[in-house]
């Protein structure tokens, strides 16, 4: 987004307001309580006759199509790519931190955040230490928490609508899934990690960490880049 400001007195606070599509211009509203009278009268007279104003120019740069996007505009950049995970059988997790730093390498931004979805309804995402024994800790308790063997309602598919859209058949090309649903809810499927000097903040043992719900699949990880070069 490019902001440019002109006339006269530009150096006054003012506030701006950015739509996306075309240009707008905004008008500042004057600051009466600071200013001396013989200022105010000039100021109403100037607003009357469309002089002494401060507009701002907002222009909005469209970007590229899929897997990969990035925008520019006055040093600011915007860079989205997927991730491709392919899965073990039931419940896994994966350190994807790599990956993500991989992207934010690509985009060169130096000052921002990193935003990360899983793009599946069965997965999820979170922060923390991967170390292999508290990875099984995690893969029993939730089986314990939402255990597969539960009557859950989903999994009745006589009584369920087709989704639309399906790819395959009907019912049999449909999983008995309703705990990884539930899980991947309870969890949580996107972060948010902030860039600082070209950089992840994340701490001495954390990582970003992809949890396979309802495998073995080929999974999309979409990994967005905001931030100043």
């Amino acid at each position: 987004v490019v902001v440019a400001m002109v006339g006269s007195n530009a150096t006054r606070t003012c506030r701006a307001q950015v739509f996306s599509g075309g240009l707008q211009h905004f008008k500042r509203r004057p600051r009466a309580w600071s200013r001396p009278a013989s200022q105010l009268a000039a100021s109403k007279q100037g607003k009357q006759g469309g002089q002494g104003s401060i507009h701002f120019q907002v222009k909005v740069n469209a970007s590229p199509s899929a897997p990969t996007q990035q925008a520019q505009a006055s040093g600011y950049t915007v860079l989205f790519e997927d991730v491709i995970r392919q899965t073990q059988l039931g419940i896994a997790l994966y350190d994807i931190t790599e990956d993500v730093e991989k992207v934010l390498a690509k985009s060169q931004v130096k000052e921002g955040c990193v935003n990360v979805i899983s793009r599946h309804t069965t997965t999820a995402l979170t922060i923390n230490e991967l170390e292999p024994r508290l990875v099984e800790d995690v893969r029993q308790f939730l089986q314990k928490l939402v255990p597969p063997s539960y009557p859950y309602l989903h999994n009745d598919l006589q009584f369920r609508d087709i989704p639309v859209p399906f790819v395959g058949v009907w019912p049999d090309d449909e999983p008995i899934n309703a705990h990884s649903h539930i899980i991947g809810m309870l969890m949580g499927q996107s972060e948010s990690v902030p860039v600082h000097e070209g950089k992840l903040v994340l701490g001495t043992y954390q990582s970003i960490i992809f949890l396979e719900l309802d495998g073995p699949r080929e999974r999309k990880i979409g990994v967005q880049v905001t931030g100043l070069k």
